[in-house]
């Protein structure tokens, strides 16, 4: 049997979605073939977006279809999944940076209490569940398009922003880790674009039998065009190990951001490649704060 670390670890070991270009093995196996997980629906504002043949919303209410799985990409010789092409359309076009969380917390550590957790409708316990499993190192293509394209995912090693970059972390997540247990998870705030939980997960790692588990409170701001549809997209996620916030600053920041920037181009997997086309969203300049407490209010709903 693994032994266990005696107690939560404060500053993990390796984060909830690191993935380092340094530590990638040169020859990367192709994940498994995605699976369908829910039928997707997006809003009126939507459709405006959508092609002259069918309005988006109704093209939504069965995307996985055998007939509508996979749809042709001009510029890549590749079949692009439909979930891909829908999402794109779908999504504000609103860069991640100007809607980032900022919070700093009363203490270190995130334990959840899976009974105090807030209820969530449907469409977003859905949203939880595929990023839950994102964190179990389960990625399929439809999971990494819970993001949207021009998303930003931010933690304490990664900096990635757009959703190409964020393929290349979560399918190169299990090449890292053998196995990740979720532990639970509490929903401490749902409001109209913002989601807010306190996860709990045991990673296990390659060749070594011991373990860590880590506690963190994890902000997902959902894009303004989807909050309300069956399908609702992530812009900013921020997982935070520790009270503070990020300064986005420094040799810290550079190598995070600089590992996110090559990993997805180092992955071989047909899986990632589909998102290429993500890496070109509109995009901003990153927030620079000086300090993990500048422009960060204290969080009292933790």
């Amino acid at each position: 049997m693994s032994s266990s670390i005696g107690r939560t670890k404060r500053r993990p070991l390796l984060p909830t979605s690191q993935i380092s270009f340094l530590s990638l093995p040169p020859a990367l196996a192709r994940p498994p073939s995605y699976r369908s997980s829910s039928s997707v629906a997006l809003p009126p504002a939507a459709a405006a977006a959508s092609t002259s043949r069918s309005p988006l919303r109704s093209i939504f209410r069965n995307p996985f279809s055998s007939s509508a799985i996979m749809a042709s990409s001009s510029s890549s010789d590749e079949q692009i999944p439909e979930i891909i092409l829908k999402t794109r359309a779908a999504a504000s076009g609103t860069p991640g940076e100007q809607v980032e969380p900022r919070q700093v917390l009363p203490t270190e550590d995130m334990e959840p209490n899976p009974s105090k957790s807030i209820p969530l409708p449907p469409n977003r316990q859905k949203l939880i569940d595929d990023v839950i499993a994102l964190y179990s190192c389960e990625p399929t293509v439809e999971r990494v398009a819970r993001y949207a394209p021009a998303c930003v995912y931010d933690d304490q090693f990664v900096y990635a922003n757009d959703r190409y970059k964020m393929a290349g972390q979560w399918f190169g997540l299990p090449k890292l880790f053998p196995k990740s247990e979720n532990l639970g998870y509490e929903i401490v705030k749902n409001d109209d674009t913002l989601i807010q939980f306190k996860n709990k997960q045991r990673w296990s790692f390659h060749l070594v039998s011991k373990q860590a588990t880590i506690n963190a409170l994890v902000s997902l701001v959902l894009d303004p065009a989807t909050k309300d549809s069956d399908f609702p997209l992530i812009l900013y996620h921020k997982d935070q190990a520790n009270e503070k916030d990020y300064s986005h600053e420094g040799f810290g920041f550079m190598f995070k951001k600089t590992q996110a920037d090559l990993v997805s181009h180092f992955m071989s997997s047909k899986e990632v490649k589909y998102f290429k086309g993500d890496e070109n969203a509109t995009k901003e300049p990153v927030r620079k704060y000086g300090s993990g407490t500048a422009e960060a209010p204290m969080a009292t709903h933790v």
